[in-house]
């Protein structure tokens, strides 16, 4: 049967490169490592993709070769603003290479997240973890049954990308130390957060450093509920500033000061982590540890999909043997942080 002459045949890799006015290698990467791509190129060629409809050739060698087409990637609370931007950039990185992204919220428990983890065996061709709650001997195991990426959980022999917010610890501490600030609260998350452990060495090595005193609070669950808790653990303390493992808590610290009357940045300073979305938007606006969480979405599903696929959309290239990337992080000063206060609470 001959086929259907009105229908147009499905635009190839070499289609979108002349639209684009780039090599096929440059697609190629675009789609499948974008770290390799400037943000411009990258940007134009997945625009054009998406116009003409492009499918790349993964896709449909995925049914011959007894893969999915998809992706699984495991966060622990798929409400928090911070997973929404990894999401966000894997969603797009998958999408533009032809997977499907499997999406499962592992509620903060590791037995919920090594149980979806078994059920997903069969129905994804690789796994992207987001601030596991495994440990590192399960985290092992599953890397021997199937490609696997880690976000913010190092685990040795498993590819991994880092947003290294503990580099900015020492920014925090500077800026709170040239405010006058002596004596500062940690606020810290979740005991299973392998990001909270290293945090808080920074800390304790960067005030060690600079003669400043620290006091470690909590542990707090990352959400703005436990917010009023923490805040209350800070003024308790006696501490002058306070640093919150991520942007949730600090916010509702901020909700928290405000209830009781208490002035922020004048009695107390309040900084925060990630700087999701909202954190330029409180009252006053966040001092936070600014973090690329998008992008480590998209290099992670680089990483990965440079496993799962031993060649880049039949162009011959073979894929990044890349097992860590480390992305940068830097302090954005709004107005949560103040000089500190001579007549203290």
């Amino acid at each position: 049967m001959n086929a259907d002459p009105g229908r147009s045949p499905a635009p190839t890799i070499r289609d979108v490169a002349a639209a684009a006015g780039v090599a096929t290698s440059t697609v190629s990467r675009a789609l499948s490592n974008p770290d390799r791509v400037n943000a411009r190129t990258r940007a134009l060629v997945e625009r054009v993709a998406a116009e003409l409809n492009y499918v790349p050739s993964s896709q449909a060698r995925a049914l011959s070769s007894g893969r999915t087409g998809a992706v699984a990637v495991l966060v622990p609370d798929a409400t928090n603003p911070f997973y929404f931007d990894i999401i966000r950039g894997s969603q797009h990185q998958l999408k533009a290479a032809g997977y499907t992204q499997l999406l499962v919220d592992t509620e903060e428990s590791s037995e919920v997240e090594a149980e979806a983890l078994t059920k997903l065996r069969q129905s994804c061709d690789g796994v992207v973890l987001a601030a596991s709650r495994l440990s590192d001997e399960q985290i092992l195991e599953l890397s021997r049954q199937k490609p696997i990426v880690t976000i913010n959980r190092g685990v040795p022999e498993v590819p991994t990308v880092i947003i290294d917010t503990p580099q900015s610890v020492s920014q925090a501490l500077e800026h709170l130390l040239s405010l006058g600030h002596q004596h500062v609260a940690y606020l810290a998350g979740p005991l299973g957060s392998w990001s909270n452990a290293r945090r808080l060495i920074a800390f304790e090595e960067q005030a060690s450093r600079l003669s400043m005193r620290i006091t470690k609070l909590g542990p707090f669950a990352p959400k703005t509920t436990s917010g009023a808790a923490a805040a209350d653990a800070a003024l308790h303390s006696g501490a002058t500033a306070c640093v919150a493992f991520n942007d949730l808590i600090a916010i509702g610290m901020l909700q928290r000061f405000s209830s009781r009357g208490i002035r922020v940045p004048e009695d107390i300073s309040v900084i925060g982590c990630d700087d999701i979305f909202g954190a330029d938007f409180c009252n006053p606006p966040l001092t936070t540890i600014t973090a690329p969480i998008e992008q480590a979405g998209r290099v992670a599903i680089s990483m990965l999909l440079s496993r799962v696929r031993p060649f880049d959309y039949g162009s011959g290239e073979r894929g990044s043997s890349r097992t860590l990337g480390v992305l940068p992080t830097h302090l954005t000063v709004r107005d949560s942080t103040g000089p500190v206060n001579p007549n203290p609470l």
